[in-house]
């Protein structure tokens, strides 16, 4: 599955192991990650690709913003997160 930007993942291995990131960036084999809290946009954590489970959720409103290079707030991408980790509890 091929990574976008604004796309949630969870982190397969490190500190961060089985957290919801949201894609920043993409790289060639490496994407950068932000959480909003932890990994904040000033400072995105860097993994590689196999380092990722991709989920089919794209937050496409926080994406256009991405590409844009529009104002974007750290509390908007944990925002994002939330509402992304609470629909996935109401479909369990």
């Amino acid at each position: 599955m091929e990574v976008q930007i604004g796309q949630v993942v969870y982190s397969k291995s490190g500190h961060d192991k089985g957290d919801a990131l949201m894609v920043f960036s993409v790289e060639g084999e490496y994407v950068y990650l932000v959480d909003g809290r932890r990994r904040k946009l000033e400072k995105p954590k860097r993994k590689k690709t196999m380092h990722i489970q991709p989920t089919s959720y794209i937050e496409e409103e926080t994406a256009e913003k991405i590409r844009r290079k529009a104002y974007l707030l750290d509390a908007e991408i944990a925002k994002a997160l939330k509402k992304y980790q609470k629909k996935q509890a109401r479909n369990d």
